[in-house]
């Protein structure tokens, strides 16, 4: 399988979740010989070309990010589509009509794409990010193929909940969220499981 230098990615996100980051790097941390190489083949990261021939991430950030935190750094990759006959404006159309960049910062704000970092670990800190992915693995909701998921349960917990600024602030808000999942408010976001009490349709 094809490999390519972490640093050599760009980002298609400004943010991502500093905890689920950190847990990643953690992981492969505790992994060495066989075991790592098999974590790492299992976890290619997908891209497209963009101008210049340069490798955009279009999902796996957190992947790549802590496999470079990790010492860890040239990474697998899957070429989804080359669009590197675009102009850099058509290009960043491109991947947002495809669902495939997330121009947002961690308080949810709209930014340009001139604005989004050109490495991965230069993503700003979303605490909700990490609040999604702690409530999916708590069984909140399921993962889906429906692109930029756990982004967008991000933003519906950042409308219901304070950010967390401690490790018990942030626990509170996961159980919070976790039950929040589960209820009515959260209808039409992908992997909703329905409300709890509630059949399934």
């Amino acid at each position: 399988m094809e490999t390519v230098h972490i640093e050599a990615l760009r980002p298609t996100q400004a943010t991502h979740g500093e905890r689920e980051v950190n847990e990643k790097t953690r992981t492969y941390r505790s992994l060495d010989g066989p075991a790592l190489q098999k974590a790492i083949a299992e976890k290619p990261v997908p891209i497209v070309l963009g101008p210049e021939g340069a490798a955009f991430l279009i999902d796996h950030h957190h992947v790549a990010s802590a496999l470079w935190r990790a010492e860890i750094h040239r990474v697998p990759i899957v070429l989804v589509r080359d669009l590197s006959a675009l102009s850099l404006h058509v290009f960043w159309l491109t991947l947002e009509n495809q669902r495939w960049t997330w121009p947002y910062d961690a308080s949810g704000a709209r930014i340009s794409f001139v604005d989004m970092p050109v490495h991965v670990w230069e993503a700003s800190d979303d605490e909700f990010r990490s609040v999604a992915a702690a409530v999916r693995g708590a069984g909140g909701y399921s993962k889906s193929s429906e692109p930029l998921q756990e982004f967008l349960w991000a933003d519906f917990f950042r409308r219901n909940f304070t950010a967390p600024r401690s490790d018990d602030a942030y626990r509170e808000v996961v159980e919070a969220a976790t039950k929040l999942a589960r209820t009515r408010a959260a209808l039409g976001l992908p992997g909703f499981l329905g409300a709890t009490g509630e059949p399934r349709s």
